[in-house]
């Protein structure tokens, strides 16, 4: 009995716990380095799913003008690479951020490439995609160039799919906080 209460004890001291909010989350960037979502306190956020060989890729252009325009200290814009839809991220780190700056200027932080659905979808994306996680809703990436909103209080404010283009009128809105 003391056996098995060990072990149950145990397991849940061992489990990984999940993130209760955004500022709970964190991740690598592309370079390797730790990123905590905490350092976006107070900012507005623009998380986008990227690939380098889709049909929406030149979103990366609207994406890069959003940031000149309104990134700094109170907005900027995360990209994740994944290779999930249609295998069109299939390039190592390196090959990834020197497209996207060699290509667009990306000078918004990129992070490491992630699996977006499934059973290893990354932990930003299950908070994303999970109203039980982000206490919003619950949402489909369907697509590379996905778009999320987060306010600058770490809430979830909406999803767009890839169809809308970083210039439309409600992100330059959310972009353009004051």
């Amino acid at each position: 009995m003391i056996l098995l209460i060990t072990l149950l004890l145990w397991q849940v001291w061992t489990q990984p716990q999940q993130p209760t909010g955004f500022y709970d989350l964190h991740t690598k960037t592309i370079d390797g380095e730790t990123f905590d979502f905490a350092a976006l306190k107070g900012k507005r956020v623009l998380i986008v799913n990227t690939a380098s060989e889709c049909g929406y890729t030149p979103q990366y252009e609207g994406l890069q003008a959003l940031y000149e325009q309104f990134g700094g200290a109170r907005f900027t814009i995360i990209a994740f690479p994944s290779n999930d839809f249609g295998g069109q991220e299939p390039g190592t780190s390196e090959e990834i951020i020197t497209f996207c700056k060699q290509q667009f200027g990306v000078s918004f932080p990129v992070m490491e490439k992630v699996a977006i659905k499934g059973r290893e979808a990354y932990p930003v994306y299950l908070w994303l995609t999970q109203k039980k996680l982000n206490g919003v809703s619950d949402a489909e990436v369907g697509w590379n160039f996905n778009k999320f909103l987060i306010d600058e209080h770490g809430r979830w404010t909406a999803h767009f799919s890839s169809k809308i283009e970083p210039q439309d009128s409600q992100i330059v809105k959310f972009a353009s906080w004051h």
